[in-house]
């Protein structure tokens, strides 16, 4: 780490959290997080990993804001909205830091991996979400493959599945053309490594994206905390909502929006890492 490679870091973070602040996609934490999160990853990482960090966050904003007001309705019901705080962001890109951390502490290609897994789990599961709530056919039960109401937690659809799919793709191809765009290779200073070329990091996204996003479906519908609201009767993952307090329903307290998100980023990271070791890349 240099010192200029922090002011770097510093810079775009600011830089970017400051734009989405502006925005309304970020709460003052958030973005005070944001910013903290962006210049660790820059100054201990390189560009490939900050920019794959900045890709999820701007696609996935940007993707909040598609047809807000038709969405606006689900999002009701869901913990946590657009707006997001520094919960959210720890639990988006906290494990990827860590990720990074541990390849500066000991280089490994692995690292590489998890990292492009974890980014890829938290940004398929940000699409599936955005874009399966824009689904004309209802969501049915990850559990039980019953139809469900649009916004249940652990309700899944053909649209979000592709949404899911093409989440975890983006960011393997955004690792790729980062890594090609950066100044050396990303985990070696000789020949290219099989996990900086663009086939094995679009392996790794997919992976990675599909097993995040699948389970965290899956963890919402059988443990996240839900609530019912006592005055329309919907099922939610809030605890008040039409403007008074929600009856508990089923789930640990403790397994909110943002602690599945954390655990569905676990098992995206160890699905790509998986899958780089069955296909040798490792």
């Amino acid at each position: 780490m240099s010192g200029m490679d922090v002011w770097i870091g510093l810079l775009g973070s600011v830089l970017v959290a400051g734009a989405a602040y502006s925005k309304r996609s970020l709460t003052v934490s958030g973005a005070a997080a944001a910013v903290v999160l962006g210049t660790l990853m820059y100054s201990l990482g390189s560009a490939a990993w900050f920019g794959t960090l900045i890709a999820f966050f701007v696609a996935s904003t940007l993707l909040s804001k598609y047809k807000h007001k038709r969405k606006a309705a689900i999002e009701s019901g869901y913990a946590k909205s657009g707006n997001r705080d520094a919960e959210q962001v720890a639990a988006n890109g906290g494990l990827g830091l860590l990720l990074c951390i541990g390849s500066v502490i000991a280089p490994h290609p692995a690292w590489w991996a998890a990292f492009v897994g974890v980014m890829a789990a938290v940004t398929a599961d940000t699409w599936a979400t955005e874009i399966g709530g824009l689904s004309r056919t209802a969501p049915r039960s990850i559990l039980t493959g019953r139809k469900v109401a649009s916004g249940t937690s652990g309700g899944v659809t053909a649209l979000g599945l592709l949404a899911t799919c093409a989440g975890g793709l983006f960011i393997g191809a955004a690792a790729w053309l980062l890594a090609r765009l950066g100044s050396g290779a990303v985990l070696t200073a000789g020949a290219q490594h099989p996990l900086e070329t663009l086939l094995p990091l679009l392996a790794a996204g997919l992976a990675g994206g599909l097993a995040g996003s699948l389970s965290d479906s899956l963890i919402g519908a059988k443990w996240q905390a839900m609530y019912r609201c006592a005055v329309c009767g919907r099922d939610i993952e809030r605890g008040s909502h039409c403007g008074s307090p929600a009856e508990p329903l089923r789930g640990f307290a403790w397994m909110t929006n943002d602690a599945v998100n954390v655990i569905g980023s676990l098992f995206g990271g160890a699905a790509a890492l998986a899958a780089a070791l069955l296909a040798g890349w490792l």
